[in-house]
């Protein structure tokens, strides 16, 4: 993590394809006062301190659960999330153990709760404000449908790229799109 310590780094996000960044962009300036950022200067740590004392999460869990409570308006990255979380382990406020396959799972501490409780006010404003963007942002398409949709577009173009397809495939992937769409018009 850059800068002093859950100050986070300057640059810029991609998301929803649109830029978020310090210095201009989009992104939520309607919501932040002008400033273009999801979060202002360590309001992260507090979120993910949250989401930990609601259960014990790996990292992936922790990107998306911000990805879904925001309605897919901002994804953080993993180059934030998980200094971030290495961060708070070193400060103590989460111990990690290993879980299935070697990931890392963080659980809160005594420590992490006590830092959650003397900050109540400022992470109950931070989630008021991740209610207002996904308000602001949700009523379209779930964060998972739209990457299931990037999925298969990109699946289709690699397949593409790749050569001319055999009378064989070509009827494979028709079958297999046709099927989609009767799938998909049923529910």
């Amino acid at each position: 993590m850059c800068g002093k310590a859950f100050g986070g780094c300057h640059g810029r996000r991609y998301a929803r394809g649109e830029w978020f960044g310090r210095h201009g962009g989009r992104g939520f300036d309607h919501m932040r006062g002008g400033r273009g950022r999801v979060f202002d200067q360590g309001d992260l740590r507090f979120v993910i301190l949250r989401l930990i004392a609601e259960k014990p999460r790996h990292g992936y869990e922790i990107i998306k659960d911000i990805e879904e409570r925001l309605a897919g308006s901002y994804s953080p990255s993993p180059g934030v999330i998980y200094p971030t979380l290495t961060l708070l382990e070193e400060l103590g406020y989460t111990t990690v153990t290993a879980s299935q396959g070697g990931k890392k799972l963080y659980a809160m501490t005594a420590e992490g709760e006590a830092a959650l409780a003397a900050n109540r006010a400022l992470v109950d404003a931070i989630f008021a404000r991740i209610g207002e963007i996904s308000a602001a942002h949700g009523g379209g398409p779930s964060p998972q449908l739209v990457r299931a949709m990037q999925n298969l577009r990109l699946a289709l173009r690699l397949r593409l790229a790749r050569g001319p397809l055999s009378e064989a495939e070509s009827a494979a992937i028709v079958a297999a799109l046709d099927a989609a769409a009767v799938t998909v018009e049923r529910t």
